[in-house]
């Protein structure tokens, strides 16, 4: 049977769950799927249009498997508008002209911003915060007005604070303007509105509440807003946040039916007037309700799926509960929140000098939960939210309060939804743990909680944590302890020797996982050198020779070359050892030179002669700070805005010799063009007009990670400083040979956490790790010339021990070509890094 057609009209994130969703029940392939994706980028994260701001890459938002590469089923046409459909014929016929046929239609075209008819609403200064062009013309804006200019948000609901962090990102005076009492009208009431206007003002937001908006008028510097309590705001410019409206003009024209307020009427199986049209998202009005947040959105794409698959799925109703960070601080609003139940009680707990407010909303006999509001602090909501319509496990108020007991995740029935994005039961999750998934990677992939907003993902590890399966933090069968555990008992007691830590803290004689470990451990928190006596023999290959070994059982040779600077005496004494020892020679992705082909007796030899040039070891070989790309910045380059070489040379300078859980990569660009690829390295700094934004978490490799924004607009010392602090945090805290990517996932709290910590010091360490910090640096020594000036550590560096003077006969090379290459003979492959 020939397969039949779906058209999807709209490829935001809801549109792209249907596709996602048929496919993946589709077994038989059935269906094929032709996706009008009207924007000119395919289905991106919309949720977080923030995060766009400080990074301006599309690329962070874009939704995973967007563009549904190798499925021949999917048909996905950008910048494709519908402009008309035949419901007799069942065609579309999009904006180029083409006409495509379906069998069933799904109309997933989304909601578009309200904008008031107020006088003035059509100057340019104007805009809306839907899309990420909306966000670069906002941006192209802001950046010609300067730093400082004011900029106005006409709505105080979720989107429009969102949009007030955006324009504080861009280094502008936020104003907001909201007509209700309180921001966030429809989340919070006005105790938590007020909490909430506190905290935002304190973060430099300027609010205006109980007021609208009259006219807006052009003047020579942008614009004038002429507000219902007669005063003014002069601004550069104006954004609507006023609300939504479902886009349903296209099937007004097409006769569909449509709601009283809007939005293209469907029954509970997302089907509208049309028996072969369905609608999903925020343009369906299911049963005449539109829904603007993206979990039931979800919901009804899972519907519509299942639908055309012969199932008989129906919308449950929407879970409307949110979970927010505005500006850094915490909202959180679930069930009843305003206690519009009959008979329904409020227990409330304000504590002004701390900025927090919870509110629970109970039955009559306060037993039953109906729903709360949480600002400030909403660390209690993962595990209340799914109580909602459930009897509560104690007293209301101790639930609340910060001394009171939590319930835990384990005391949830089955049937509690755990992840109200993506619908995922408690009982989901038990038995996807039952079934072998036993960390939080394994639980998203195969039910995907966590996987949109990851408030869930508190409630989704403790279920982790009681469900009795096996997670063993000990580093290996010698240490029961985990990697960071060991590190704080390494710095508590002073010890500085294996033995004395396994004798006192661990079993046996120790092997190939503790023993370098431990040796990192030591490294990290003193300045001895890594060869010094007992540490000598903890070291694995590379490190054992202070380079790296190749397939042949030869070394590499890479001087450290900070910012890729290098003077042409260096060059010259690089190119003369090169010829000298025959070594093979290649610029590396580092901006360094590495030499191959050395035989271990030759190294001491040939770092005499670099250290003599004043090189330094590069510790290729190590986990530790490798290098840190940079661009030509503004002392060469007519696009440079900072000096990018310079604060990259300083980075490198005092970073050497950082000893981590795992290698440590650098960039440093001197513009927003990111010629040094900073976001791809573990700690990437970009300049901007007002200072360094600093990127953290990313990395290439097997599995590539954009680097996140920690912080952005800092001066030299404050961003030194924040590199610091985040440094040495990951180096106490990390596990064994886990990158600063992966480490950042695992932090209960993600990024926000991160950000808390090293920025506002919410762990009261900043100064703790600063100091840490200032240790290493002050106790810095390159290795190489530590070796050079010891003759016991030199004695080790020969291919025979009982023949320190022969070399070793297996070691052979073919320059039969155009490039000198290892001729292995029989030897093994080593582990170990070859490359920067």
């Amino acid at each position: 049977m020939s397969q039949k057609s779906a058209v999807v009209i709209g490829h935001g994130m809801v549109g792209h769950r249907f596709v996602e969703a048929l496919r993946a029940r589709d077994e038989a392939d059935d269906w094929s799927v032709t996706v009008l994706c009207e924007e000119p980028l395919p289905a991106y994260d919309r949720v977080g249009l923030s995060s766009y701001v400080g990074s301006w890459d599309h690329k962070e938002l874009a939704l995973a498997g967007n563009e549904y590469d190798g499925d021949g089923s999917v048909d996905l046409r950008i910048g494709s508008k519908a402009v008309s459909v035949d419901r007799e014929a069942r065609e579309v016929t999009t904006s180029s002209g083409d006409v495509v046929s379906y069998d069933a239609l799904v109309m997933a075209t989304g909601s578009y911003p309200f904008v008031p008819p107020v006088p003035g609403h059509d100057l340019p200064e104007c805009y809306v915060y839907r899309t990420i062009d909306d966000l670069d013309g906002i941006r192209a804006t802001a950046d010609a007005a300067g730093p400082g200019a004011v900029g106005v948000v006409i709505g105080g609901g979720l989107l429009g604070l969102e949009a007030a962090n955006a324009l504080r990102l861009l280094g502008m005076t936020p104003h907001v303007v909201e007509y209700n009492s309180r921001l966030m009208p429809a989340q919070v009431d006005e105790g938590g509105g007020a909490v909430l206007e506190r905290l935002v003002t304190d973060l430099g937001l300027t609010v205006h509440t109980g007021v609208g908006t009259q006219s807006i008028e052009a003047t020579d510097n942008g614009v004038r807003l002429n507000l219902s309590d007669d005063s003014t705001i002069d601004a550069s410019l104006v954004v609507f946040s006023a609300g939504i409206r479902p886009q349903d003009q296209l099937a007004r024209d097409t006769g569909l039916d449509v709601g009283e307020r809007g939005g293209i009427l469907t029954d509970l199986g997302c089907r509208t007037s049309d028996e072969n049209v369905y609608a999903v998202g925020e343009c369906a009005a299911v049963e005449g309700t539109c829904y603007g947040l993206v979990a039931p959105g979800y919901t009804t794409a899972e519907i519509v799926a299942d639908r055309l698959l012969g199932g008989e799925a129906e919308f449950p109703g929407a879970d409307m509960s949110t979970k927010l960070k505005l500006m850094g601080v915490d909202v959180a609003s679930f069930g009843d929140a305003m206690a519009t139940s009959e008979g329904a009680l409020e227990v409330v707990l304000s504590d002004a000098a701390k900025g927090t407010y919870a509110k629970l909303v109970v039955s009559d006999d306060a037993k039953i939960l109906l729903g709360g509001i949480l600002v400030g602090d909403a660390s209690a909501y993962a595990s209340l939210r799914p109580l909602v319509g459930r009897e509560l496990p104690g007293d209301p108020a101790s639930l609340i309060s910060p001394t009171g007991e939590k319930p835990g995740a384990g005391s949830l029935p089955d049937d509690a939804e755990v992840c109200s994005c993506n619908g995922v039961t408690k009982g989901t999750i038990c038995g996807a743990i039952a079934d072998g998934a036993c960390d939080l990677a394994s639980i998203k992939g195969c039910t995907n909680a966590g996987t949109t907003c990851g408030g869930c993902l508190p409630t989704v590890k403790q279920l982790l944590a009681s469900s009795g399966v096996a997670m063993s933090k000990a580093l290996c069968e010698h240490f029961e302890q985990s990697r960071a555990e060991l590190f704080e008992i390494v710095q508590a007691t002073g010890t500085r020797t294996f033995s004395a830590l396994i004798s006192k803290y661990g079993t046996g004689t120790g092997c190939d996982i503790c023993k370098p470990t431990v040796a990192s451990i030591l490294a990290s928190t003193d300045s001895d050198h890594i060869l010094h006596r007992q540490q000598a023999s903890l070291q694995d290959t590379n490190d054992h020779f202070l380079a790296n070994i190749q397939k042949n059982g030869t070394y590499s040779v890479v001087p450290r070359m900070p910012g890729g600077e290098c003077t042409p005496e260096q060059l010259i004494v690089i190119g003369e050892v090169a010829r000298d020892f025959g070594l093979y020679t290649k610029v590396t992705g580092g901006q360094r030179i590495d030499l191959f082909g050395a035989r271990v007796e030759q190294l001491p030899a040939i770092w005499k002669r670099l250290v003599d040039a004043g090189m330094e070891s590069g510790q290729a070989y190590g986990k530790s700070l490798r290098t840190v790309k940079s661009c030509v910045g503004s002392s060469w380059c007519r696009y440079g805005v900072q000096d990018s070489v310079g604060m990259a040379v300083n980075l490198e300078n005092r970073y050497r010799g950082l000893r981590s859980p795992h290698k440590l990569k650098f960039g440093v660009s001197g513009c927003a063009r990111e010629c040094a690829e900073a976001r791809g390295k573990d700690v990437g700094v970009i300049a901007t007009e007002n200072g360094w934004n600093l990127y953290v978490g990313g990395n290439g490799g097997q599995s590539p990670k954009h680097a996140q924004l920690l912080a952005g607009g800092l001066d030299d010392e404050t961003l030194i400083r924040y590199i610091d602090r985040y440094l040495m945090f990951y180096v106490r805290t990390a596990d064994r040979l886990e990158r600063t990517a992966p480490w950042m996932e695992s932090l209960e709290g993600g990024l926000d956490h991160l950000k808390a910590v090293i920025c506002e010091d919410s762990l009261g360490i900043g100064q703790e790790l600063e100091e840490a910090m200032a240790k290493h640096v002050s106790g810095y020594k390159d290795e190489w010339a530590g070796v050079l000036d010891d003759p016991e550590k030199l004695s080790r560096f020969v291919s025979f021990v009982n023949a320190p003077d022969q070399e070793d006969p297996t070691v052979s090379f073919d320059d039969s070509g155009e490039r000198k290459v290892p001729v292995l003979m029989g030897m093994p492959k080593f582990a170990g890094s070859t490359s920067e």
